[in-house]
This record gives structure tokens, C-alpha cells and sequence, in this order.
């Protein structure tokens, strides 16, 4: 992947935009507005070289242009995040609640990669993995370009076991120990993901432990993929605000988590072929 032309600011790197083709400044006026104008003209829009695009500027259809975001106005989300465990390639942390894990939508300089990246100056600090913004637990950062692929690569081919502890009601009839096994879609711009009639693309391992808390195992990682498997079995993860039912809370309202924990993810170092293992240090969920 290119490096893009302009560096991290303030945590945040530049936004992409890929250009229908023609003027620029015309093109971005007419899709951001104003601030978009003024950015061009002030000369920090950049193109894919790294050179300012300025309002004679045409490029052809598909080429890109690089500028720094307008930050949304965001509600502070008021809790730490404690480091587990920090060398030169990782950052291991136990997320927070409510903390997006990178920016996305309205969600910006409120996410662990952005506010980590400034509290720990390490601006090229980037998640080898992607927990919900409503669930708490393990999450493991990536401190340079250079190792990036490694460690997102080993979670992508399923080669990280991953734990999760859940809070739910108890069904006596429900049977388990078992799997759950579907197709589940997420769809851009929808809330909540869905099973379909399909082959199978998210399994999880669903165990009952004595105090009542529910051990998940997941051995995919589909969007959602532990909301909807407990949902599916009638026992909806307590806190849930998008399954079954889809429930508006407040954006400044931090007292009902989910009831969902990343506790521990374990996994043979792609670089040092060490065996790791971190744990959460949160109290059950």
C-alpha cells in the first residue's frame, strides 16, 4: 500500500480522496464545501507525490488527493487505556468501553489508535485487529510500518485464539456447550448484521461457565459475530443496544457497557516465533 504523501498530525493521518476527474478545486468544492475551497487554496491539498494542488489543478479520473480531515465535534469518552505490554514492533492495551478503535463516522480523535498515538508518540501506531467500540478487552497495536503486515496478516488467516467472556441471561434449556455456525451479513450503512441462508462464514464455540458468565471462542471474525450468535440463541449479550432490538442511547451516556469482554488473545510472535499470551486485567463482564 502507498504511503500517503502527507504525515500523521496530531494522531490523525490525512484523509484520501479519490477524484472523479477534471479541476480539483471545482471537484471538492462541489463534494465538501467550503472548507474544502479554502484548503485547496491555502495549498493543503497535496496529490498522490506529495505536490499542493492549487486551482488550475486537473486531474484524471481515479487519481487521489490527500488532505487533513475537519475534525467532528465528539464527546470525550471519559476512561483510560491501560497498557498491558509495550516492545518496539507492539502495543498491547485493554481497551475501554465505548472507545472506537479507529476513526470511522462520527467517531475520530475518540478512538484508541488516535488518542494512543498522541499519549504515546508513536505516530505510526496502527491496530493489527479491530475490537467494536462497545467492547472492552485485549487489543494489540502495531508500532511501525514495517511490521504492520505481520501481525494483521496473523489475524487475518485465524492463526490469533481469541477469548471472550459475555454476560447474558441463562436459559436451562438451552443445550451447551455447542457451536454456532451461519452465514452472517453485514451490510454498509446498516446497523445490525443478519444471518442469511448460506454456507457457514462465522462459527463460535459458546460454553457456560459456573458463575454464570458465558465463555466465547470464535474462530472467525465476522462484524458483530458474538452479538448475533447470542442473540441467535435467545440469550442477547446484556447492554446490547443493536440486538435483538435497536435501542438510542445517548451519545454521552457511558453507564450501561456492553456486557462483553476481549479477555485474552494468544499467539506465536510472526517475527520472533515466541508463543504470546496477554490477559485482560478488567473484572468480568
Amino acid at each position: 500500500m502507498r504511503t500517503a504523501p502527507l504525515p500523521v498530525r496530531d494522531g490523525l493521518g490525512p484523509a484520501r480522496v479519490r477524484l472523479r476527474g477534471g479541476e480539483v478545486l471545482a471537484e471538492l468544492t462541489a463534494r465538501f464545501g467550503a472548507s474544502a475551497r479554502a484548503k485547496v487554496l491555502a495549498g493543503e491539498v497535496v496529490d498522490a507525490d506529495g505536490t499542493a494542488v492549487d486551482p488550475a489543478t486537473v486531474l484524471p479520473a481515479g487519481a487521489s488527493v490527500y488532505l487533513y480531515r475537519e475534525l467532528p465535534d465528539e464527546v470525550p469518552v471519559p476512561f483510560d487505556i491501560p497498557v498491558l505490554y509495550r516492545d518496539d514492533s507492539i502495543v498491547v492495551v485493554d481497551k475501554p468501553h465505548f472507545l472506537a478503535t479507529m476513526p470511522r463516522g462520527r467517531h475520530v480523535a475518540q478512538t484508541a489508535v488516535v488518542r494512543l498515538r498522541r499519549e504515546l508518540d508513536l505516530p505510526e501506531l496502527s491496530p493489527a485487529h479491530r475490537l467494536d467500540r462497545l467492547t472492552a478487552g485485549v487489543l494489540l497495536l502495531t508500532t511501525r510500518r514495517e511490521v504492520r503486515g505481520a501481525y494483521q496478516t496473523m489475524f487475518a488467516r485465524g492463526a490469533v485464539h481469541k477469548t471472550y467472556l459475555a454476560r447474558a441471561d441463562v436459559d436451562p434449556a438451552l443445550e451447551l456447550p455447542r457451536v454456532v455456525a451461519n452465514q452472517i451479513v453485514k451490510r454498509r450503512g446498516v446497523l445490525q448484521a443478519v444471518c442469511e441462508p448460506g454456507p457457514p462464514n462465522a462459527e463460535t464455540l459458546v460454553e457456560l461457565l459456573p458463575d454464570g458468565v458465558y465463555r466465547l471462542t470464535p474462530r472467525t471474525g465476522r462484524t458483530h459475530q458474538l452479538r448475533v450468535h447470542m442473540a441467535s440463541l435467545g440469550v442477547p449479550i446484556w447492554g446490547d443496544p443493536l440486538y435483538p432490538n435497536i435501542i438510542d442511547v445517548p451519545a454521552d451516556d457511558f453507564s450501561a457497557p456492553l456486557r462483553l469482554l476481549a479477555q485474552r488473545i494468544e499467539f506465536d510472535d510472526p517475527l520472533t516465533g515466541a508463543r504470546r499470551e496477554f490477559v485482560s486485567r478488567q473484572a468480568g463482564p
